[in-house]
């Protein structure tokens, strides 16, 4: 037996009261998970990972008025209408017709209609079609509201319209590139000599017979019919930054890649052109839109409808509400540099139809749809429409109901979801295959960012990829939806999955991006810190 005698049995009992009374270290805290395709680098900027072909994430952040991080602008009142108790349509009309033959001030502004508190019934619809008009309420909920109230035959709430021409300014030339990636803003030309900084081009990407067989879309059917995806051209216009050669730097990425191999034999041309009949600095904010609460058909009913805008360029919607409006808010192929700020969309009545429709219809480039909210069920809280060559950006939404989040049709491009919540719905980047006319392939390379929603199903398209970085939700795996007939199709390759169920850094993909490219002024200006 061992024995110890009492000194060495007393430094025993100090040693280990001196170990037990020891400061523990502090276990480091785990790192904040980063994307392999987009990441913090060295310099605290973003830094990104390129597929074999060159391709990466976008930089989304130029979506928005006047190319993202510019405040929205607070614009004098010149005239005020007050509610009569009768149709007040011809009596706002009227208001927005006076404001639109006053003259632009220095910042391209004539003024805005003031709406005081109160219900406006509306038989009919508003519009305007000036540059620098703006409809402004005394608020969009309480008992200060600006309400209008939309009544008699189903009708539209306000068309904001331009009247959009393109002419070609100078002569064609011609993308030499075997393969421009998507991201890329420098394309190489045939001849850029008469092509300048500042200039407008008109890029056309081929639609051909070997590009829609290699996507697959060649063979949509429904009701025994066939069905078409896309018959012509995708063109999209960007402005040049600058001009070096033949090589031309763009002011926003393209969000599409474009190969030759689909295309043998053909140049694609690009263009110098001018746009004229865009209208700028327009915009409604600060009221209530209410249609009646009734049950909707999309196949058979006239519908209330909210707002429709197109043909116009650095404009806005800003603390608008609409409720019972079946599709709410409707932005066209030519709209540029939209924000659309704090807008909530509430959805009483029921949908009877398979149809669904949009609370918000996103199409044109560089549109942001910021802090908005929406309730409702069976509805598309967002989609995108044919050709959208984006950027578009959806930040810091939030959408209750069982609707999803999901483009529409015929192959859009750009589209970044970013930290939205839908938790009793899902988000949407697929092939809807024959549904509806042959919508097929929807979207491609576009990114979901730290969301969080019921469910997801990302897809990647041939050749393309779309991301889901940081997304908690179910991730769903699913085929080529048939309507109407046995579905036998293969389950379709999922997109890239990266941190499924845990947020990654940085927590907001266009923040930060915008930050990257204007500094912290730009996310102030916007509303955030």
């Amino acid at each position: 037996m061992l024995r110890i005698s009492p000194a060495a049995l007393l430094l025993l009992i100090l040693s280990a009261l001196l170990i037990l009374s020891a400061p523990v270290p502090a276990l480091a805290a785990p790192a904040p998970a980063q994307s392999r395709w987009v990441h913090t680098g060295p310099d605290g900027k973003l830094a990104y990972t390129r597929s074999p072909q060159g391709d990466r994430i976008p930089d989304f952040s130029s979506a928005g008025y006047h190319g993202g991080g510019v405040a929205l602008p607070s614009v004098p009142t010149r005239t005020t209408v007050a509610p009569t108790g009768a149709d007040d349509t011809p009596a706002i009309q009227a208001a927005l017709d006076a404001v639109a033959n006053l003259p632009l001030d220095t910042n391209g502004s004539r003024g805005a209609v003031q709406l005081a508190p109160g219900i406006f019934h509306l038989a009919a619809n508003l519009h305007f079609s000036a540059s620098g008009v703006v409809l402004r309420g005394a608020g969009d909920s309480g008992t200060t509201a600006s309400t209008l109230e939309l009544t008699g035959t189903p009708h539209l709430a306000i068309q904001i319209k331009g009247d959009f021409h393109q002419r070609e300014l100078g002569p064609a030339t011609t993308l030499t590139d075997a393969y421009i990636p998507a991201g890329a803003t420098i394309i190489h030309v045939a001849d850029a000599s008469h092509i300048h900084p500042g200039d407008t081009l008109l890029i056309t990407k081929p639609v051909t017979p070997a590009w829609i067989h290699f996507m697959q879309m060649d063979h949509l059917t429904r009701d025994g019919k066939p069905q078409v995806w896309i018959n012509t051209d995708i063109k999209v216009r960007r402005r040049v930054a600058s001009v070096t050669g033949n090589a031309i730097t763009l002011e926003v990425p393209l969000t599409d890649s474009f190969d030759s191999q689909f295309y043998p034999g053909v140049q694609p041309p690009v263009v110098p052109i001018e746009v004229t009949g865009q209208i700028a600095e327009t915009g409604l904010e600060n009221l209530r839109i209410v249609a009646p609460d009734r049950s909707v058909d999309l196949n058979h009913d006239a519908t209330f409808n909210g707002v429709q805008m197109d043909n116009l360029v650095d404009s806005w919607l800003r603390s608008v509400a609409f409720e019972n409006t079946t599709n709410s808010v409707t932005i066209g192929a030519n709209a540029e540099r939209m924000t659309i700020l704090q807008v909530d969309v509430t959805q009483h009545a029921a949908v009877s139809s398979a149809a669904k429709p949009a609370d918000f219809s996103l199409n044109g480039a560089q549109i942001l749809l910021d802090r908005c909210t929406g309730k409702g069920d069976s509805v598309f809280y967002v989609v995108t429409q044919p050709r959208s060559e984006g950027p578009v950006v959806v930040l810091h939404c939030r959408f209750l109901g069982d609707g999803h989040i999901e483009p529409h049709q015929r192959w859009s491009t750009g589209l970044l979801i970013d930290n939205c919540e839908v938790p009793g719905g899902g988000i949407d980047l697929m092939n809807r295959g024959s549904m509806g006319s042959g919508h097929g392939w929807t979207i491609g390379w576009s990114v979901l960012w730290n969301n969080t929603t019921g469910e997801i199903t990302v897809q990647n398209p041939p050749g393309v990829i779309n991301w889901s970085i940081g997304d908690q939700g179910d991730q769903k795996s699913a085929p080529m939806p048939t309507p109407g007939q046995p579905n036998n199709n293969p389950l379709l390759e999922r997109g890239v999955v990266e941190s499924e169920g845990k947020h990654v850094q940085p927590a907001s993909l266009y923040l930060q991006q915008l930050r990257d490219r204007l500094g912290p002024k730009a996310i102030a200006a916007i509303g955030y810190k």
